[in-house]
């Protein structure tokens, strides 16, 4: 491993916990609060259908930026009319908002970080919405040099654009610097293509995909990576 003096976090799966059964309680909210006749699951499924083109358009370099918040009203209009449901597309991602910012983070991220913290300068670099991404990090009253928000950046990763900026900020070449997040895709090759050191965090089992880059390192849990750095 060369000397790493940065080590650069995603957020949602790598600190926080963003998991199915967050995404149901917030749908059932929404049905709850807007007394919507739908079933939770059915509208879930449809709103994740109708956000595909989203998730592909971001993919593409020089795709006109769109926010999450934009992104989820839309589908949420385009859901509730596909459902023939009358509901509130900016009330409902007001929802889904507020619900997101309050992610529990992993058992031993606060521990870990600290640990962490201790050998290395830390940034963080998600693709997220500063209006739940910057309240989730505030409720774990952890402190990175460095904070930036593919909203805040107007691209997505794995857009090289993205890491780009988070180098130039914290003011750090490629190779001191370590990349950690959840996802093959956004995380390791968008780091990856930028000469990013990588980790792959894979908390769930899942296996690698041979048609996209292999990670440097694959842990299980943060402890591991403090492990690793030391």
């Amino acid at each position: 491993m060369n000397t790493i003096t940065t080590v650069i976090f995603d957020m949602y799966e790598t600190l926080a916990q963003n998991r199915q059964g967050h995404w149901l309680a917030s749908f059932k909210n929404i049905v709850q609060q807007q007394q919507l006749a739908t079933d939770p699951s059915r509208l879930r499924q449809t709103w994740l259908e109708k956000g595909r083109t989203h998730r592909e358009r971001r993919l593409l370099s020089g795709a006109d930026f769109q926010s999450y918040s934009q992104s989820w009203i839309s589908c949420f209009a385009e859901a509730f009319q596909e459902m023939g449901v009358t509901g509130d597309p900016e009330a409902a991602c007001r929802t889904a908002v507020l619900d997101h910012s309050k992610r529990p983070p992993y058992p031993e991220t606060v521990e870990a970080l600290a640990s962490i913290r201790k050998r290395c300068r830390t940034a963080l670099l998600s693709n997220a919405d500063d209006s739940f991404l910057r309240p989730n990090l505030e409720l774990y009253g952890i402190d990175f040099e460095q904070v930036l928000s593919s909203e805040e950046g107007r691209c997505y990763k794995p857009q090289p654009g993205l890491f780009l900026e988070m180098l130039r900020r914290i003011g750090a070449t490629p190779r001191e610097c370590l990349y950690v997040g959840d996802r093959q895709l956004e995380d390791v090759k968008g780091a990856g293509s930028v000469g990013m050191g990588t980790v792959w965090i894979n908390r769930h089992g899942e296996p690698l995909d041979p048609e996209l880059p292999s990670p440097d390192y694959q842990v299980s849990t943060l402890v591991e990576l403090a492990e690793l750095l030391e």
